[in-house]
């Protein structure tokens, strides 16, 4: 099968390859799944579950990519749950080869049922960014109707996700960003936007959540304009900072097929989309992991036609 692979950590992007590997077999409790379209997030070669299983060894040539949409083709032993033939998306395992081939190995629990009227690219495109989004408001942050939560890169591709779901959660959403992304974050329901390049973010205070992507100096200031007993949820790593009497935490995102039903859901009701940027196939990935300008919204890799 045709598949991309890493083997230089320092290389980032540019040492992707595009190559030919073997088809993954399913192991006890696994699928194999076609991969019809497949996401990327560009941090997963600075994370050592790329380079290294779970018991530090080098595994490299290694596949990137933990987000897919595609169609069952094998089932391992024991598992249930899902059919041959059943259209599934969800997130892979981060210390196994990925989704940027034409067939993944994953664990069936992993996965959640693709509706057929919705396509490969929006399933692939909503993983990370909408459980991402979904845990960090409410299994973390505890997010209610009638609070305030401030979003920051609320036009990016996980902080526009966290903007839709709080706002249809009856939250009240500032969002945060540079300049260019104001009309962005606020198409996608902000109610008031801070450019953080030339706006005072302490001007904001009283607010009972703040999602983090930035961590760093953005986060401890961020700490600052929170109500006390309110809550920081970070996805940038541990962070010092800390509201006062309140709670920060980071987390890493888990696949969960409740909360992808839920997500889908909401695609087929219109109450949530995606922030599609470019498009590619696998035979071009890697010259659009590469490509020099800023890019907007989520690249999604079109694996099949």
């Amino acid at each position: 099968m045709k598949a991309i692979v890493v083997t230089d950590q320092a290389a980032g992007t540019a040492g992707m390859k595009l190559v030919e590997r073997p088809e993954p077999q399913a192991a006890i409790n696994d699928v194999v799944v076609q991969v019809h379209a497949s996401g990327f997030t560009g941090d997963e070669l600075t994370w050592p579950p790329t380079w290294t299983d779970r018991l530090g060894r080098d595994r490299t040539p290694s596949i990137p990519g933990h987000e897919l949409a595609g169609v069952v083709t094998a089932l391992g032993y024991g598992t249930t749950g899902l059919s041959v033939g059943q259209r599934v998306f969800g997130l892979t395992d981060w210390t196994r080869d990925g989704t940027l081939a034409e067939y993944v190995a994953v664990e069936a629990r992993n996965l959640a049922p693709l509706p057929g009227d919705v396509d490969f690219t929006v399933g692939a495109a909503l993983v990370m960014p909408g459980l991402t989004a979904w845990q960090g408001l409410f299994e973390h942050g505890r997010l209610l109707a009638g609070q305030s939560v401030l979003v920051h890169g609320a036009a990016g591709v996980v902080g526009s996700m966290a903007t839709q779901l709080a706002r249809e959660a009856g939250a009240y959403v500032i969002g945060t960003g540079h300049a260019a992304g104001r009309q962005t974050a606020l198409d996608f329901g902000a109610l008031e936007f801070v450019d953080l390049d030339n706006d005072t973010l302490e001007d904001i205070s009283g607010v009972d959540l703040v999602f983090d992507i930035f961590g760093g100096d953005i986060a401890k200031r961020s700490a600052r304009v929170i109500r006390a007993g309110g809550t920081l949820v970070t996805i940038a790593g541990p962070t010092e900072a800390r509201p006062a009497d309140g709670l920060a935490i980071d987390f890493v995102v888990e696949s969960d097929r409740a909360q992808l039903s839920e997500i889908i859901q909401r695609v087929r009701d219109g109450r949530l989309r995606t922030n599609i940027g470019d498009i590619a196939t696998l035979d071009d990935a890697v010259a659009a992991f590469n490509r020099t300008e800023r890019r907007k919204g989520k690249t999604i890799i079109r694996v099949r036609p």
